[in-house]
C-alpha cells in the first residue's frame, strides 16, 4: 500500500464517521511492520536488493537472518529453496540479481525475488505494494495465486493487503475484497464480486468482454478527464461520477456492514496480540550472516574497493616515482611536507569513491530494517568489520613503497574547511580564532593526520640549513622543522595522534548508528507532518491523484 493511498484514507474520512473509524498513518504501519507485531511484513514499490548476490544467496541470507534459531540452516536452506521455487526461479537460482552497471535478472524475476524474501516467514499481516509490476499476465496469476495459498497451506488465518494497478480477469477472481480509492475518496468496499452489481445498479455497467477491474479504474480516474472532455463532450464529468457512486455506496446494506465490522474490531482488545514475539534469528547470528553477505558484496561489486586499490597502488608508485630520492637538503622539508599533506587529503577525498556503492547498501537496509529483519546496531557493526580487510589490504599495499609513503591511513568524508582549517595551508598560530582555530582545527582529523604524519617522517632527521655559519651550512634537525616550520605540537608522540584518529573513527561509526536510530523514530512523524492532501496544490499544480485499486484477502 503506497504512502500516499494510506495518509489520504485519513485525511478524506468523513467528520461524522470519525468515532467508528479505524485509522491507518504512515507512523502506524511503520511501526506496526518495523517492529514485527503481529508477524507483519511489507514489499515496497522499489526492488532494493543487494546486485551482487545470486537469487539463492539473497533469498538463504535472508531466511538466515529472519528465521528463529531454533530452524536448523538445512531447514532454513530448504524453506529459501522452497519459496524460490514457488515463484517460478528455479532456473535463476544461480543467476546473480545484477544492478548499475551490471547485467542480471530482469525487472518481472526481481521482483519475485523482492515477494521470495518477505513471505519466508508466512507472515500473518503481509502488505504488498504493486507485486504484479513487471511481471507478465501469467507470470502475475501464478504468483498471486501462490500469495494466497499462504493462509491454506498451514491453516493459519492471514491477511494480506496489495495494491495493483491492473489485474486480469483471472487474478481478479482471486480476490476477496475490494477496496476502491479516487482521491483519496473510498468508492466502495466490499465484496469484490459484488463490485460489478454495485456498478451497474449506479448506472456504469461493465461492457461485455471487458475486464471489470479496468472497467472500474477508467469509471473513477480523473487524470485524463480534460482531455476526455474536448472529445467527448456528452461525457459525465468524473467528480459526479465518484459523488454519485460515493453517496450511493454509503446508503448500502455493504457499508453499514463495513462499519458494524469496524465496531465490533475497535471494541476488542489487541494488546496481546500485537505484542513484540521473538521470530528472528539472534544478535549474534545477525552478524556474522551481515558480515559475511557485506564481504560478499565488497569483494564483488568492483566499484567498492577494488578500484580505488588499483588507483592507490598506481598512485602510490606515482609518487615514489616523482618524490624518490629527496635527499637531505632544506629544500626537501617543503617537498616532504606536500608529499604528506597531498597523500592525506587524497586519500580523503578518495572515500567518495565507495559512496555509490554504500547508498545502494542503506537502500537494502532501510527496506529490510522497515521490516524488522534484523537490528540496526548489527548491521552498522557487520558493515565495519567486513570493510576491514580490505582497508588493511590499502595499508599493506601503501607499505611498500619508500619509507616516507608509510603511515598511509584511509581518512573518511570530504570535509574541505577541514582540510583548510587542518593546519597545512595556513600554519595553525596564523589561523584566525574564531571557528577555524577553535574549534575547526581541534576536530578536524587532518590535524591529527598531519601531525602523525610529519612526527613519523621528520623525527630523528637532519637536513641542511639555508643558512651557514663560516662557510659550512648548518645542520638541523627534525624535531626544530616540526616545531619551527610546520608549528606541530610536540607534547606527545605520533602514536597519540593514531590513537585520536581511531577514537573518532568509532565515534562517528556510533555517531552513525545514533543517527539511524533516531530517524526511525522521526522519520514517519516527519512524513505524517509534511504529507500535503491530494486536493491541495503545489506551486499552483494539482497533487498527484492516486488512485488504486487495494485488495483484501481474507484466509
Amino acid at each position: 500500500m503506497e504512502t500516499s493511498d494510506i495518509n489520504s484514507v485519513q485525511t478524506h474520512t468523513p467528520k461524522e464517521d470519525v468515532d467508528d473509524a479505524v485509522f491507518l498513518s504512515w507512523k502506524d504501519l511503520w511501526v506496526t511492520v518495523r517492529d514485527g507485531r503481529h508477524g507483519s511484513r511489507l514489499m515496497t514499490q522499489d526492488n532494493n536488493l543487494v546486485a551482487t548476490l545470486t537469487v539463492r544467496e539473497a533469498v538463504y541470507y535472508s531466511a538466515q537472518l529472519q528465521l528463529p534459531d531454533s530452524m536448523s540452516n538445512s531447514e532454513k536452506k530448504e524453506r529459501a529453496e522452497r519459496t524460490i521455487r514457488e515463484m517460478g526461479l528455479q532456473n535463476a537460482m544461480n543467476t546473480r540479481i545484477g544492478g548499475w552497471g551490471a547485467k542480471g535478472l530482469s525487472g518481472g524475476q526481481k521482483r519475485r525475488v523482492s515477494i521470495c524474501i518477505e513471505i519466508l516467514t508466512h507472515p500473518k499481516l503481509l502488505f504488498l505494494d504493486e507485486p504484479t509490476s513487471g511481471l507478465d499476465s501469467a507470470a502475475s496469476y501464478y504468483i498471486m495465486s501462490r500469495i494466497a495459498s499462504l493462509g491454506r497451506n498451514d491453516g493459519i488465518r492471514r491477511t494480506i493487503i496489495f495494491s495493483i494497478h491492473q489485474p486480469s480477469s483471472e487474478v481478479f477472481q482471486l480476490f476477496n475484497n475490494l477496496c476502491l480509492l479516487s482521491s483519496g475518496k473510498m468508492v466502495y468496499f466490499g465484496p469484490a464480486s459484488a463490485a460489478n452489481e454495485f456498478f451497474t445498479l449506479n448506472g456504469f455497467p461493465c461492457p461485455t468482454y471487458q475486464n471489470h477491474s479496468d472497467h472500474f479504474l477508467k469509471t473513477i480516474n480523473k487524470d485524463f478527464e480534460r482531455d476526455l472532455e474536448q472529445g467527448m463532450s456528452d461525457a459525465t464529468p468524473t467528480d459526479e461520477v465518484i459523488n454519485t457512486l460515493i453517496q450511493s455506496y454509503t446508503s448500502s446494506e455493504t457499508y453499514q456492514e463495513v462499519r458494524k465490522k469496524v465496531a465490533e474490531i475497535n471494541k476488542e482488545d489487541y494488546g496481546a496480540i500485537l505484542e513484540k514475539k521473538r521470530s528472528h534469528a539472534s544478535f549474534l547470528n545477525q552478524f556474522l550472516v551481515l558480515t559475511r553477505r557485506s564481504f560478499v558484496n565488497m569483494y564483488r561489486d568492483i566499484g567498492y574497493y577494488r578500484l580505488r586499490l588499483f588507483v592507490y597502488v598506481g598512485l602510490a608508485f606515482g609518487l615514489a616515482t616523482i618524490y624518490y630520492d629527496l635527499g637531505s637538503s632544506y629544500g626537501s622539508i617543503q617537498a616532504r611536507g606536500s608529499l604528506l599533506m597531498f597523500i592525506s587529503t587524497f586519500l580523503t577525498f578518495m572515500a567518495i569513491g565507495g559512496f555509490p556503492s554504500f547508498v545502494e547498501e542503506m537502500k537494502v537496509f532501510v527496506r529490510e530494517r522497515l521490516n524488522g529483519h534484523y537490528g540496526t546496531t548489527a548491521f552498522i557493526f557487520a558493515n565495519t568489520f567486513s570493510s576491514m580487510p580490505f582497508l588493511e589490504c590499502m595499508m599493506v599495499v601503501a607499505s611498500i613503497v619508500p619509507n616516507f609513503l608509510m603511515g598511509i591511513i584511509a581518512g573518511a568524508g570530504i570535509q574541505g574547511l577541514m582540510i583548510l582549517g587542518g593546519g597545512f595551508f595556513r600554519l595553525p598560530n596564523d589561523l584566525p580564532k574564531p571557528f577555524w582555530k577553535y574549534p575547526l582545527y581541534y576536530i578536524a582529523f587532518h590535524k591529527y593526520a598531519y601531525q602523525g604524519m610529519f612526527k613519523n617522517e621528520f623525527e630523528g632527521l637532519k637536513l641542511q640549513s639555508n643558512q651557514a655559519a663560516g662557510g659550512i651550512p648548518r645542520m638541523i634537525n627534525g624535531e626544530e622543522i616540526l616545531r619551527d616550520v610546520w608549528q606541530v605540537e610536540m607534547g606527545y608522540s605520533k602514536w597519540v595522534d593514531v590513537v585520536i584518529l581511531l577514537g573518532m573513527a568509532i565515534f562517528y561509526r556510533f555517531l552513525f548508528l545514533k543517527i539511524i536510530k533516531t530517524s526511525e523514530t522521526i522519520k514517519p512523524v516527519i512524513i505524517a507532518a509534511t504529507e500535503v492532501p491530494p486536493n491541495e496544490t503545489i506551486h499552483g499544480r494539482p497533487c498527484r491523484i492516486i488512485y488504486e485499486i487495494i485488495v483484501i484477502l481474507l484466509f
